[in-house]
């Protein structure tokens, strides 16, 4: 019988551990538990290592906000950690890195936004902490057939904060699309958080016309202050300067709910 490697990642240790435990008495199903998204990286690093891959993370929705708040609630060998690592991050963290990895996002409320920057993230399903075992169970087979699984009382606000996103995101690359070639590495330039006076250094500028391309940036942009016109052009899929999400990488494209998985 082929078994499911699933990976129960949440801060909370009494419902990782009690969950983790209902889901290794599945015959199908084998399971682990990390207490914070540093102890997963760790196991996801193992498992590849052993060849052994997993198949499913299921992910605290709050991962990070409660250790951060409350220390008491992280398991006493990793209280050390300085790095906290964020439920929708992990998320995005693992499908860039191990795209054949599912993730489902663990919410004790429904959130329709929170619940679509996880799908925009790459999660393949939002299921509340409590949910029937049979439910999860359900999901969890589920997306690895390649379905998105929501709650149906989710589905409209999802979608409407998906639509709103992309209205977003359009209207952003139509602006950035209308800068010249020299203004929109201005841009990229100010996206990676450099002054005038760097901007000039890179691309070979005076600092005089640097000011006057930063000028005509935020006028064709429509907005009246650097730091708009970045949170702009991020929405636009805009990286920066030969950074990772430079030129050659253009807008991200899709939104996981178009991928042709299956609503549920």
């Amino acid at each position: 019988m082929a078994r499911i490697r699933v990976l129960v990642v949440d801060d909370h240790r009494i419902f990782a551990e009690s969950l983790a435990a209902a889901l290794a008495a599945e015959p199908d199903v084998e399971v682990s538990a990390a207490g914070s998204g540093p102890a997963a990286l760790r196991a996801l690093e193992r498992a590849d290592a052993e060849g052994r891959g997993y198949d499913v993370l299921l992910v605290d929705a709050e991962l990070g906000a409660r250790s951060a708040a409350d220390p008491a609630a992280v398991p006493e060998p990793r209280r050390e950690e300085s790095a906290v690592v964020h439920g929708i991050a992990l998320v995005a963290g693992v499908r860039a890195a191990r795209p054949g990895v599912r993730s489902v996002v663990l919410a004790e409320k429904d959130d329709p936004r929170t619940a679509a920057r996880a799908l925009q993230a790459g999660a393949s399903g939002w299921v509340a902490k409590d949910c029937s075992l049979q439910r999860l169970l359900a999901v969890v087979r589920g997306v690895l057939r390649d379905e998105t699984h929501l709650p149906p009382a989710l589905l409209t606000g999802v979608l409407r904060e998906l639509t709103a996103a992309r209205k977003h995101r359009t209207e952003g690359e139509r602006l950035v699309e209308s800068l010249t070639p020299r203004e929109r590495e201005v841009l990229r330039c100010m996206v990676a958080g450099l002054g005038r006076k760097a901007v000039a250094e890179r691309l070979f500028l005076s600092p005089h016309t640097v000011r006057t391309h930063m000028q005509n940036v935020l006028g064709k942009l429509g907005v009246h202050s650097t730091l708009a016109a970045v949170a702009l052009a991020r929405r636009a899929g805009v990286g920066p300067e030969g950074g990772p999400l430079g030129p050659e990488a253009g807008p991200l494209r899709g939104d996981v709910v178009e991928r042709g998985g299956q609503l549920a």
